[in-house]
């Protein structure tokens, strides 16, 4: 039997101001994930901090533009003119167990000034990573009275330099030698998983995956934005482990040409809490919600990818034969060779969707507002599934178009950054769940950054890489 969540069940072992003065913290760090997907941080001293908590809308104030930063730059078309607020969701507070005395809160970017919007006054600044997928999944529940639950697998590469790139170590997928006592392997993910559990997050699993110097930390799931938040902070704890051992970790999705890419898998649960849900009229193995729901993320698929897979780099993972889901639009029970896996198909308690086109490039407010968005057009029309369960002996890519046309795979995936790009720019249907200014912000941000991390020559493209991500 598997172990089940729920929406209800969980928590995100997050601290409450009382807790927080119990911790002798001296100072907090109010903290964003900007659109390019770099986490950046101001630090309040607690006194201050305590001033700001007095104040209408605790927060820091900002450059109009921040969330749209790259490396030191906005994009082309937006000026450093004018206030924005980064206004602090104290629901976020966690310790920091890697900078002793400190605490950390996330934080939605907020208009310094109401603005008007609609002919309403409003102080939502649209591209905010957080409060896309903020509003995204308040529409499902008070709309359509669907919640969600997600965990991810962070996969990660350890390298005792960034130019030349090299690993700490060679791969050995679950190889206990990769935590031998004193090794870079036993040192490192002993304190992530110490850190990890200090910071209120519930950790799963972890272990060495197949390529040099690869690991893997698997969290429990919760709900999309707290699932989002706990990730940044996994990230940061896996960073900061790294650096206190005089390494680096890096989220980049192929640091060897000739190895293992690395990912950033989510897990997926939909759920209707106190509705019970018919079986799916096209596929046994789904209910009706989860039928529909799978049918509109399918079908946007390919225009999905332009958040979840977000760099020319993205793409040199994903191809057919190497367990990375492949490039064909198809889902399959327990089928490690298509984009979207269903996992636990025969207990409906714990049964969710493993999406398996993230990387660790992706900004994960923007990706799961993608994948939800996605889905959440076939739940609001009642979508029928018309690709059928891929878990035959061979990847679609093995089959022969006969073969993949009984199965209803029909469609590629994005199968480079220009393609994916073009297919997010047609999909109006996708662009308006996610919401059209939030959109054209990213294509923004992303054609620019893109541009940015390919210029130079392969070993610098590649140190470019590992050291921002």
């Amino acid at each position: 039997m598997s172990i089940v969540y729920t929406p209800q069940s969980v928590s995100p072992g997050t601290l409450t101001l009382e807790q927080l003065d119990g911790l002798a913290i001296e100072y907090v760090r109010i903290q964003w994930t900007d659109i390019a997907n770099t986490t950046r941080c101001r630090v309040v001293a607690i006194a201050h901090f305590k001033k700001l908590l007095k104040t209408e809308r605790p927060g820091v104030t900002m450059v109009s533009g921040t969330p749209l930063a790259i490396v030191n730059f906005l994009p082309p078309g937006h000026y450093p003119v004018g206030e924005q607020l980064l206004a602090m969701d104290l629901s976020t507070l966690r310790p920091l167990p890697f900078a002793p005395g400190q605490a950390v809160v996330h934080g939605f970017f907020q208009e310094r000034v109401p603005v008007k919007v609609d002919g309403s006054l409003s102080i939502e600044v649209p591209y905010c990573p957080r409060t896309v997928l903020s509003n995204i999944t308040k529409k499902a529940e008070e709309k359509l009275g669907v919640e969600f639950l997600v965990g991810f697998e962070s996969e990660f590469t350890l390298l005792e330099s960034t130019k030349p790139v090299k690993a700490v170590s060679d791969g050995a997928w679950s190889y206990a030698s990769s935590f031998n006592a004193g090794t870079a392997g036993q040192k490192v993910l002993d304190e992530i998983a110490k850190q990890i559990r200090a910071s209120g997050i519930e950790l799963l699993i972890y272990h060495s995956e197949g390529g040099p110097g690869q690991y893997e930390v698997v969290t429990g799931p919760l709900p999309p934005l707290e699932a989002a938040d706990a990730l940044i902070q996994t990230r940061q704890i896996i960073y900061n482990a790294a650096s206190k051992h005089e390494l680096r970790a890096t989220f980049a999705p192929r640091v060897y040409s000739d190895n293992c890419g690395t990912a950033c898998h989510a897990h997926l649960s939909v759920h209707k809490p106190g509705a019970t849900q018919p079986i799916s009229s096209t596929s046994p193995h789904l209910n009706a919600l989860e039928s529909s729901f799978l049918a509109g993320l399918l079908n946007h698929l390919p225009a999905v990818t332009a958040f979840t897979l977000p760099q020319p780099a993205s793409y040199s993972r994903v191809v057919d034969g190497i367990w990375s889901g492949g490039t064909w639009v198809s889902w399959g029970i327990d089928n490690k060779e298509v984009p979207v896996r269903l996992c636990n198909y025969a207990f409906p308690a714990s049964r969710n969707f493993e999406v398996k086109c993230i990387d660790g490039l992706a900004n994960p407010y923007l990706a799961l507002s993608a994948v939800l968005g996605a889905g959440l057009t076939g739940v609001n029309k009642g979508a029928d599934l018309h690709v059928r369960d891929c878990s035959v002996d061979r990847a679609p890519g093995q089959l022969n178009e006969k073969e993949r046309a009984e199965l209803g795979i029909v469609d590629r995936m994005a199968l480079s950054w220009e393609d994916a790009i073009a297919k997010l720019e047609a999909d109006d249907e996708l662009i308006d769940a996610i919401g059209r200014k939030s959109v054209d912000a990213y294509l923004a941000v992303n054609k620019f950054l893109s541009s940015f991390m390919v210029a130079g020559s392969e070993e610098d493209v590649t140190t470019r890489l590992v050291e921002s991500y």
